[in-house]
């Protein structure tokens, strides 16, 4: 099949979804636009904001996709186009649609508050409990896997002696270090332009893109370098800061204009995709099955953690409750937002596929030593090769523009994610330690007071998770997708339950949850074997901290998966038990 085959059949495919499913969702759980939002009701300037639905649209996709939708279905092209195609297709109608829409909701229903509370409410307060201490495990690895990716963005080889400098005739990442950097002060004032001086919303965007097209030359002529650490660092003290101060000064509007680069991006590779159709400039070669077995696993349960934001994402649960549902002005939104921006990442995940399809034989290898299929290289830069192969040879000044300008893309929505996912760990954290009735640490005493102080938790997630960004990224994202996948699964049940307690169809959430439960569950033992069998045989670097790291993060996070899935299937059967 053509790249061009296949990107209008996942087009078609995920507008059906958005127009039938999702619909038939919103009457289901009764979606009331007359009914007061969070954002309305618990104003407070800082974190609850009610956001204009374009802006907060643009948020919400931005902190979703991140790297996900790109590093996923790019590694996970070694199973064959078909596979993925399924998965990010039907994953994102039927599961990563369904648990972002019904997180939104049932947060909007509770003072836009996380998953923790909707749990409470449902399955007890240990539950809640257990649950946030495994979100804040997630969110750690979150943290880690995308400061793993932006610095890799930012830091060349030639870079490696240098410890801080603008250069001229930069190179791709340096190029995208100083877009980045621009971007930043860009965000900042927008949010002053439009919250503090009253620029309506369509000047303030028109100026926000000239800004951007003007950092995006300034970054062409002038690039920005910095070690690997040092940019580990700068990104560290970065999200901690974005993490901390109002939404309206960076979140907001970053995350807002970042959005048109993403949108920009996929526009691009639409007329990439047309273009080497009709030019045959670029060719799609990827098999449409490879088999069973490849060097990430077989294809069961391996897929569908690969893939993960392309189809299904538990981060996206708690952005959903951390942040958009305090930021909703109308519950009529929350279709649009919730579910449009899962399949529009679809979209991008079938994009991500198609583009790695055209420079395959680049990326994509049998391991000597297996015979497996396996992926080498970085997945950003298969997907800016893969786009910009199809608008030129790779001497070309097109093909470099392109790739620098997609490259760029990447390393914005990665810091998006990173911006977000501190912020909600910095909710979860503080929510750890808060009794029943207090709202904030100002309600606390003692250790309490201190351990929910807003900075103690930021400090901490940020150290840790930066600390492990020093990893390589396959130490790193495996153990991540299957914790965000598990994440999936729970807060489908999470959701699930609150939906019985509240009388409404909760039917849909059952073949979902119990899917993504069991495939995750499986990584994750698969985790803990492989680890313990490398060390028993004392293979070569077995003992390696990282080793050590996801032996024991993978069962942790198993022991509370299970703990919590014990404590569902409890809920549901009372809730059984009351219907009869």
């Amino acid at each position: 099949m053509t790249a061009l085959g296949i990107i209008i059949a996942a087009i078609a495919l995920l507008f059906c979804g958005y127009v039938f499913y999702g619909s038939w969702l919103a009457k289901q759980w009764g979606i009331d636009p007359q009914k007061k939002t969070p954002a309305d009701t618990m104003k407070d300037g800082v974190d609850y904001v009610s956001a204009k639905p374009a802006v907060l649209m643009g948020h919400h996709f931005s902190s979703i996709a991140g790297a996900g939708p790109i590093n996923g279905p790019i590694q996970a092209a070694v199973f064959g186009w078909i596979p993925v195609f399924l998965w990010c297709v039907l994953g994102g109608i039927f599961f990563g649609g369904l648990q972002d829409f019904g997180s939104l909701f049932a947060s909007i229903r509770h003072e836009g508050k996380s998953v923790g509370e909707i749990i409470k409410d449902s399955m007890g307060k240990r539950s809640k409990k257990l649950f946030i201490v495994f979100a804040l495990l997630v969110l750690i690895l979150v943290i880690a896997s995308f400061v793993n990716v932006v610095a890799g963005t930012f830091f060349t080889a030639a870079d490696a002696a240098v410890t801080f400098g603008i250069v001229r005739n930069p190179t791709g990442n340096q190029t995208t270090a100083m877009v980045s950097l621009l971007f930043i002060v860009l965000a900042i004032v927008y949010g002053i332009l439009t919250n503090k001086c009253g620029l309506k919303t369509l000047p303030a965007t028109i100026i926000g893109i000239a800004g951007i097209v003007i950092s995006v030359v300034i970054g062409l002529n002038f690039g920005f370098a910095m070690t690997r650490t040092s940019w580990i660092v700068f990104i560290g003290i970065y999200i901690a800061v974005a993490s901390l101060v109002p939404v309206w000064i960076l979140l907001q509007p970053r995350d807002y204009l970042s959005s048109f680069l993403l949108y920009g991006m996929m526009a691009l590779a639409l007329v990439g995709i047309v273009l080497s159709a009709i030019t045959g400039s670029a060719t799609f070669e990827l098999p449409a099955v490879t088999g069973w077995n490849t060097s990430i696993g077989s294809m069961f349960p391996a897929l569908f953690i690969t893939v993960a934001c392309g189809a299904c994402s538990g981060f996206h649960s708690l952005i959903a409750t951390g942040t958009t549902s305090k930021q909703l002005d109308n519950e009529r939104n929350a279709k649009a937002i919730g579910y449009g921006s899962m399949l529009i990442e679809s979209a991008l995940g079938i994009i991500s596929l198609i583009a790695v399809g055209m420079v395959s034989s680049k990326f994509l290898s049998k391991d000597p030593a297996t015979g497996l299929l396996k992926f080498a290289g970085s997945p950003p830069a298969a997907f800016a090769s893969g786009i910009a192969t199809m608008f030129g040879v790779e001497a070309s000044t097109v093909y470099k523009t392109i790739y620098a300008l997609l490259t760029l893309a990447v390393s914005v929505f990665a810091l998006t994610s990173l911006d977000t996912g501190t912020r909600l760990s910095r909710f979860m954290f503080g929510e750890l330690f808060l009794k029943d009735g207090q709202k904030s640490y100002k309600d606390a005493h003692g250790i309490r007071k201190v351990l929910a102080y807003p900075l103690t938790g930021t400090a901490l997630m940020v150290i840790i998770g930066c600390v492990l960004g020093g990893l390589s990224l396959s130490q790193i994202w495996g153990l991540f997708g299957a914790a965000n996948q598990l994440l999936a699964g729970i807060a489908l049940m999470a959701v699930a339950a609150w939906l019985g307690d509240a009388g409404k169809n909760n039917k849909m959430f059952i073949i979902p949850m119990v899917f993504m439960l069991a495939a995750t569950l499986s990584q994750l033992v698969l985790t803990v074997f492989k680890k313990i069998s490398a060390m028993a045989a004392g293979a070569k670097g077995a003992f390696h901290w990282g080793n050590w790291f996801q032996l024991c993060f993978a069962a942790a996070m198993a022991v509370l998966a299970v703990v919590l899935v014990i404590e569902g299937v409890r809920t549901f059967s009372k809730q059984g038990k009351k219907a009869r």
